[in-house]
């Protein structure tokens, strides 16, 4: 399969690129379906069934810590996953996440309740989380390293093409919250469980598109010259422990203020603004489906303007954007409240929709999916996991949405200052490694 990716012709190239772009979409769209599906669940339905205290702030922390573990096994992920995925291809790698992740979830929808089993119950959850985050932490730079290498080594389209595992994010945040809504109030035991045991079929679909794929002509190039590394993970750590660090950094003022658009609204417009949950899971869909259009859109954008460019103005917009938001949520006048979630999804997008393909361009052939992956996964312990619950907190403690916008707007400005330092390659050869002569650029 390696042979036939670096021989491939002109018209087999296109052919594949298609299908590596679509059977990266639609691996993505399953893998954050599974992972959004349990942070919806967490934030609406985990806390009574699994973690019920007399403190109904308690019973949500503990729910949302389970969500968190998940968050905290990507690097884990991301490591494993990575070492195999430069070691022997990105195609293999993607397979066995794409089986973890549809079975891990598909079991969430069998775990009996602390009713029926007490505190056990709440412990499987952990253990399913854990291993959806392991999934999610090697499926993502499988995902973009299929899509951008099929593409052209040099100039082309990579920020468009990069941006469609990213296009799997509002996809699975749509599907997840559709599910939900649709299937819960069917029945008090089985209702909520279905959406997570249709995982499995979902999983088997994207199992049959990847199948189909070869490995792309990056891998296939670095095998055909011998230059596999044997512990890939330990040496990106030594040669890009810069691009890594500043990668997870980069993603702080997208993913904090993602999960606090995604997950924390779900407690807060219901809880505290009084809105019917019918109505804000109705918003969020609406805005996932903007998303749709926007993440490929800025990825687009991307290859016009340059990857840092287009993220350091994302960035900042959000910094500002941080305290719209919250004032327009607060005013508990509906059409503002749709405004504020709607909007959100676009704005965030600016830097979503190039990021994939602006951390995956700062790592060399050899060494791409482990430091995509780590720098991309970091970001989940730092930024994403913590978010809800640094959201939860800070409200309990202040009493006031301003606290948690000036949260926001830190992560933002972290953004900023990171993709400044982060080197822009969007105009280097993707297929020539970067530490070779002919590969460097000045800075």
């Amino acid at each position: 399969m390696v042979e036939q990716g670096l021989d491939a012709t002109g018209q087999q190239k296109r052919r594949q690129l298609v299908r590596a772009v679509v059977a990266s979409a639609v691996g993505t769209s399953i893998e954050w379906y599974d992972f959004f599906l349990y942070g919806f669940a967490a934030s609406t339905i985990f806390a009574e069934l699994f973690f019920p205290t007399s403190d109904q702030t308690t019973g949500l922390l503990l729910a949302l810590g389970t969500y968190f573990g998940g968050f905290a096994a990507r690097p884990i992920g991301a490591a494993i996953f990575g070492h195999y995925g430069d070691r022997i291809g990105r195609k293999a790698t993607l397979i066995i996440t794409l089986m973890t992740m549809g079975i891990a979830t598909a079991l969430v929808g069998l775990v009996p309740t602390y009713e029926q089993i007490g505190i056990w119950g709440g412990i499987l959850l952990t253990l399913l989380r854990l291993l959806q985050g392991i999934s999610v932490g090697g499926e993502w730079g499988g995902s973009v390293l299929l899509a951008t290498e099929w593409g052209k080594s040099k100039g082309g389209r990579r920020g468009f093409l990069g941006s469609w595992p990213q296009f799997g994010v509002p996809v699975g945040l749509v599907l997840g919250y559709l599910a939900l809504q649709v299937f819960e109030p069917l029945d008090p035991y089985w209702g909520w469980r279905i959406p997570f045991l249709l995982s499995v079929v979902m999983a088997a679909i994207g199992l049959y598109i990847r199948l189909g794929i070869l490995e792309t002509p990056v891998f296939a190039k670095v095998v055909a010259e011998n230059k596999v590394e044997r512990v890939p993970v330990r040496q990106v750590l030594k040669m890009n422990w810069r691009e890594i660090v500043l990668s997870a950094l980069l993603r702080t003022g997208q993913q904090a203020p993602f999960y606090i658009f995604t997950v924390f609204i779900l407690t807060y417009a219901t809880k505290t603004l009084g809105f019917a949950s019918s109505d804000v899971y109705t918003y969020v869909i609406v805005a996932g489906i903007v998303s749709l259009f926007t993440v490929p859109f800025w990825g687009f954008i991307s290859d016009l303007v340059g990857r840092r460019r287009l993220y350091m103005i994302g960035a900042a917009i959000m910094v500002v954007w941080s305290f719209v938001y919250w004032p327009l949520l607060d005013t508990r006048v509906p059409a503002l409240v749709f405004l504020a979630i709607v909007l959100a999804a676009p704005i965030h997008d600016i830097q979503y929709g190039p990021q994939a393909t602006f951390i995956a361009e700062s790592f060399t052939g050899r060494l791409r999916y482990s430091g995509a992956s780590l720098g991309y996964q970091l970001a989940s312990v730092t930024a994403g996991g913590p978010a809800p619950l640094i959201a939860v907190w800070l409200y309990a403690t202040y009493g006031s949405s301003t606290s948690i916008a000036i949260y926001m707007a830190i992560c933002g400005v972290i953004s900023v200052v990171a993709a400044y330092l982060l080197k822009d390659r969007s105009q280097q050869d993707y297929a020539v490694e970067y530490d070779e002569p002919q590969a460097r650029t000045p800075g």
